[in-house]
């Protein structure tokens, strides 16, 4: 990789075997480096967007446990914390993966890992705490993993406000906290029941989150691809609402199936979505790769595939496996479970390949060298 500078975009890409850094001035020409931990899986890794310097990736390693690394020169050296993430010995639960990794408004650092659990460091994940309020939630043990595990995949800060804040476990599903993660409340209310046209309508009863972002003008406007479909929540809502209008739908689900879900950097209203023909077979529809976005939060989807392959294109994209990046206009990545990286420059209107023949892609996050 050649030198890194301020106002670059960095796109971090971890995989089954190993985390890739790429990074571009102009975002037409790319240059590259890694693997580093090479044959580990690194299923998330961010630019952490508080410095716009530091890199940190999720390690999950099938002998050593999972840690969190750390580099400042984007790749130069990389250094592990002391300890990983570890629950209370009284829990008997052991971290066996790191799904996740968000910076906190207030400059922590949170992991949310496999069996589901929320950890946060304040020394840029050398040292880690618990937060029992939810890795102690009553009747936790009555939880069911997902088909990728018991796993906390999704954490969402609230802007400016620091006692605020939602994840979404596999399948538990959301659950909220108003005080810094002392306590915690579930979240799930009007999302569709699985296979069905009805919905929940307790806030407590479980279901399979798949991933939630926020809107990019109202924090409070939240957009979630579940198993069961597509919803948005907005402030004052009294349940999630279904918005799949131009969205394939699943025979088997009742509602749209996928994984993945961005939003834009700094347009209201605007998100993407990848979705697949289900979940008995999850790969996309017609070996034909699309991208769907919708501009007016959720009304109506539009169908993106200029520059996509339209022919024998039989993958999945996991649940961390496409962002945007900051830039104006914004740039959104997709990586596929084939090792394709393909990106738009124009906000998802056209789209590049960007690297390819890399391993099974994880996760993608893209930042903006010194800041958003």
């Amino acid at each position: 990789m050649v030198a890194v500078k301020k106002g670059d975009t960095v796109v971090t890409v971890g995989t089954r075997k190993g985390l890739f850094l790429f990074s571009s001035r102009d975002r037409k020409t790319w240059s590259s480096k890694g693997p580093y931990f090479e044959g580990t899986t690194i299923r998330h890794a961010l630019l952490d967007p508080t410095d716009g310097r530091t890199v940190y990736a999720g390690i999950t390693s099938e002998h050593w446990g999972a840690t969190v690394a750390r580099t400042k020169d984007f790749g130069g050296t990389w250094k592990e914390g002391k300890e990983g993430p570890r629950f209370s010995k009284e829990s008997g639960l052991s971290v066996t993966r790191i799904w996740q990794l968000q910076p906190g408004v207030d400059r922590g650092l949170y992991a949310g890992v496999e069996p589901a659990g929320i950890f946060r460091s304040e020394d840029e994940g050398e040292t880690w705490t618990s937060l029992e309020g939810l890795n102690a939630f009553p009747g936790r043990d009555k939880w069911d993993p997902g088909n990728g595990g018991l796993c906390l995949h999704t954490i969402l800060p609230y802007p400016k406000d620091p006692k605020r804040m939602l994840v979404g476990i596999s399948a538990a599903g959301v659950f909220a906290t108003n005080d810094r993660g002392k306590s915690w409340r579930m979240y799930d209310a009007g999302i569709r029941a699985y296979g069905k046209q009805e919905v929940f309508e307790r806030e407590d009863l479980s279901s399979c989150v798949h991933k939630m972002v926020r809107d990019p003008r109202d924090p409070a406007i939240v957009y979630q691809q579940n198993h069961a479909g597509m919803h948005r929540r907005r402030r004052g809502d009294p349940q999630w609402q279904i918005i799949e209008a131009g969205l394939p739908r699943s025979k088997s689900t009742g509602g749209t199936f996928g994984f993945p879900l961005a939003a834009h950097p700094h347009d209201a209203g605007t998100v993407y979505a990848v979705p697949l023909v289900g979940d008995y077979n999850r790969v996309t529809a017609d070996g034909k790769m699309a991208v769907y976005r919708t501009t007016d939060g959720g009304k109506r989807w539009q169908k993106l595939t200029k520059g996509l392959p339209q022919k024998d294109a039989w993958f999945t994209v996991l649940r961390d496996g496409m962002r945007t990046d900051g830039g104006d206009p914004a740039g959104v990545y997709v990586g596929t479970t084939t090792g394709q990286l393909y990106h738009s420059r124009d906000e998802g209107d056209s789209w590049q390949l960007l690297a390819e023949f890399l391993p099974q892609i994880q996760s993608v996050e893209a930042g903006i060298v010194g800041g958003a």
